[in-house]
């Protein structure tokens, strides 16, 4: 049986986040105009043909097209994991033979990254899934000081805010964008927060103590290193200290290492510890040093959750921790032999098993958090690699049962209500701490103006608009002013790197909640659900749903038209994630093509979308003022070529015996959560936009959930594929880059990759 190994899950709530709290960082970005029709070409026929059918070759009906639908007889006959390895096969088989080949380019970079963009661009052809948006974009306000965080894409050092600066005052929408001019023109973070507080201080601004967020994020572990989901690591972040972090100006600097060396071969990492820094509990007393073996006893740790972000330490996913799969897999005994040691109490190495250049823009992560081995047993945690039977006791449970090194220590933790913080006068840099007091409020967006009502009265340091808030906005006017909230205070949210997307359930095995079966029943009967298992299974079909999908009109139920294409993103790996360094050629449908330096992933992508004829549009070289994007856009919704690719799957279907017309559609159970106006909203416009686009013969089904907990069991905290209760989950759950390579955002869609669940699989 084959280990399986689970990455970081974003969802749908934490992406609501960002219109019902706050955008963590201010500043300009790109509204471009929508782009609808994303070729002039409709797709007159196949425009692909699918892989192999899964199980056996024959199936009766086959005809003149050669096509061949997956052999359910036969797969249904197979194990859990002999399904998934055929569906997988069938559905994905293409992208990851692409994807096998880019992973094995370690020593040509920039090789290494255009063989990516051609394997997400055959991702994107098997229609298994569909990107939707990125968080931000939206309409905001904020006391929040611009870009006085990282900004960095991967990782989890943006959630620290100890370099915050909060005004009293909300900030007016010019001198917002001044300060980003500021920010882009100094050279270093002391430089920048100096004169961002001159600038404030010019303007009549005065500075607060108190940065106060609303979220809809709900925590499940304290225990940073025990869990891969991000709606649990940004509420621990700011707890504890890495080894390097990124500054405001996205510069990594020196944390808890001082200084590092790197070998020539690419192999070893010495970290020079930071000495005298303390540890303390909760109320701030003493527990112990940080020391090189904080790290050892985090490895450990990791170890023994292996499910959870052991991901990040294999060859084959990550960056390859010499010996990490040898030890999990029972092929060595002795953890000493695993590559990070202790050399002293301040000399920390890891060794690798490759060259792995990303790995420093790993260590902001979780998996590279310290662990205070003493403080874990007085807890009651053992490690397996002390000869112990694993156990995490009581650590993680509570802020209570956590050591501190980090900036912040939590003073109150109410779960769904308030989680407050105070500076950590113990932190290493304690005078980098701008803002002492910090205040999570939950709030599950059942009242689509708290936020904006709560900003307005300063309970809130700011917020994102939701689509009635933004009326609301553009007609309340502050006292002692002439214009109005959205007039004078009103910014665009920068997007990230997260990327949100739209799933489908190639092998659906749940049609109620796996926890609870008495909520999510589906309504569809026996013959449905085998009819929709079939029509999900065609490559044409899925691609019809994906370009029947009006993405902008799904985003403005939230953000409103103005923005409704701000946040849209056209690819899995955004197009400027990265860049060529040198001119590099590779091959595209076995002819040699060069791509000059400076051109950015998403351009490489959009090459091999248009040599295999598929009518994507992932990248925009006018976008992005000039600069080019794959964001910002809807390079995807096109209703002509979504009735093409749906007639070429009725023709197919129709050779397996399925018949799909307006008279005999199929149906798509979507989750859909009733208790907020944001949920009820944006599932309401994906069903208008199938079932428009292509005349009755899909329906969507709108499968209520009336809480935030039962809707979220539906399609986030699910385990494995047989849990998903859905057909399809448009904009549902996505993922953020844990590392500067692509392989953060693929790997998850490999064999075994975590967010196949989303499909069924795994």
């Amino acid at each position: 049986m084959k280990k399986r190994k689970a990455q970081r899950l974003l969802a749908s709530v934490l992406a609501a986040s960002m219109v019902f709290g706050l955008a963590a960082c201010g500043g300009n970005s790109n509204n471009n105009s929508s782009n609808n029709d994303s070729s002039d070409t409709t797709v007159d026929n196949a425009a692909n043909e699918t892989n192999e059918s899964a199980g056996s070759t024959e199936n009766e009906g086959d005809t003149d097209s050669g096509y061949v639908g997956p052999d359910w007889a036969a797969i249904d006959a197979m194990s859990y994991d002999e399904k998934s390895d055929a569906l997988y096969d069938y559905n994905l088989g293409e992208f990851n033979e692409y994807y096998q080949v880019a992973k094995e380019e370690v020593t040509d970079l920039d090789k290494r990254m255009a063989l990516m963009a051609v394997a997400d661009a055959k991702l994107l052809e098997s229609g298994v899934f569909q990107p939707v948006q990125s968080n931000g974009g939206n309409y905001a306000m904020s006391r929040l000081v611009p870009r006085t965080g990282t900004t960095a894409l991967w990782g989890l050092d943006e959630y620290k805010w100890h370099t915050y600066l909060v005004t009293n005052e909300l900030i007016r929408t010019d001198d917002r964008t001044e300060l980003v001019a500021i920010w882009g023109d100094s050279a270093t973070e002391d430089e920048w927060l100096a004169n961002a507080k001159a600038f404030l201080d010019e303007k009549g601004y005065t500075l607060s103590d108190t940065y106060n967020y609303e979220i809809s994020y709900q925590l499940v572990t304290w225990d940073v290193i025990a869990t891969s989901m991000t709606s649990d690591s940004y509420f621990i972040s700011r707890t504890y200290s890495g080894l390097l972090e990124y500054d405001s100006l996205n510069q990594q600097q020196p944390a808890l290492a001082e200084s590092y060396e790197v070998s020539d071969d690419g192999l070893t990492y010495t970290f020079h510890i930071r000495e005298g820094v303390k540890w303390v509990d909760q109320q701030g007393r003493e527990v112990g040093e940080v020391t090189a073996d904080d790290w050892v006893a985090s490895m450990q740790h990791v170890a023994d959750n292996d499910g959870e972000l052991g991901y990040l330490m294999t060859t084959t996913d990550g960056c390859g921790i010499k010996n990490y799969d040898a030890w999990v897999n029972g092929e060595i005994s002795d953890f000493s032999e695993v590559g990070v040691e202790a050399v002293d109490d301040y000399t920390l190495v890891y060794t690798l098993e490759a060259p792995f250049p990303a790995f420093t823009s790993m260590l902001g992560y979780g998996c590279f958090a310290p662990l205070n081995r003493s403080f874990y047993k007085s807890q009651g945690g053992t490690f397996s690699a002390e000869g112990a039977e694993y156990t995490p006791g009581n650590y993680g449970t509570d802020p209570s049962h956590i050591a501190y090194c980090g900036p912040y220590l939590v003073t109150n933790y109410t779960e769904n209500n308030v989680t407050s913080y105070a500076a950590n006068p113990a932190y290493w840099n304690a005078d980098a701490i701008n803002t002492p007091n910090i205040n999570i409020y939950y709030n599950d967006g059942s009242d689509p103006l708290r936020a904006y009502n709560d900003a307005k009265d300063n309970v809130a340091s700011g917020c994102g608009f939701t689509s009635s808030a933004l009326v609301q906005a553009q007609q309340d006017i502050p006292d002692g002013e002439t214009e109005s909230y959205f007039d004078l205070y009103q910014y665009v949210s920068d997007t990230d790197g997260t990327t949100f997307c739209g799933w489908i359930n190639v092998n659906r095995a749940s049609w109620t909640n796996y926890n609870d079966t008495s909520v999510g029943a589906s309504p569809q009967t026996d013959e449905d659900k085998a009819r929709t298992r079939e029509a999900l299974s065609n490559q044409n079909f899925r691609l019809a749903l994906a370009m029947a999908f009006d993405r902008g009109s799904f985003n403005a139920t939230s953000v409103g038209e103005d923005l409704k294409y701000a946040s849209l993103r056209n690819a899995y790996v955004p197009g400027t994630f990265q860049s060529l360094e040198n001119d590099t050629t590779i091959e595209i449908n076995g002819e040699s093509v060069t791509f000059k330096a400076g051109t950015y992933f998403g351009e490489i992508e959009q090459a091999q979308l248009d040599a295999d004829g598929i009518p994507l549009t992932v990248w925009d070289p006018t976008a992005g003022d000039g600069v080019g994007s794959g964001d910002g856009f809807d390079g995807w919704y096109n209703v002509d070529n979504a009735v093409a690719y749906l007639d070429t799957a009725i023709a197919e279907l129709a050779q397996v015996g399925v018949e799909v017309s307006a008279e005999n559609p199929i149906y798509i159970d979507v989750p859909w959560g009733s208790f907020a106006e944001y949920y009820s909203k944006r599932g309401n416009a994906y069903k208008q936009s199938i079932e428009n686009a292509l005349g009755g013969k899909v329906i969507v089904n709108l499968v209520e959930f009336n809480d935030q907990t039962n809707y979220t069991y539906s399609y986030y905290r699910i385990s494995n594929g047989n849990e998903a209760n859905f057909d399809a989950a448009p904009g549902t759950s996505g993922w953020g880059p844990d590392y500067g390579d692509a392989q953060t955002y693929l790997d998850t869609i490999q064999p075994y990759g975590y967010m196949c669940k989303n499909i069924g699989l795994y």
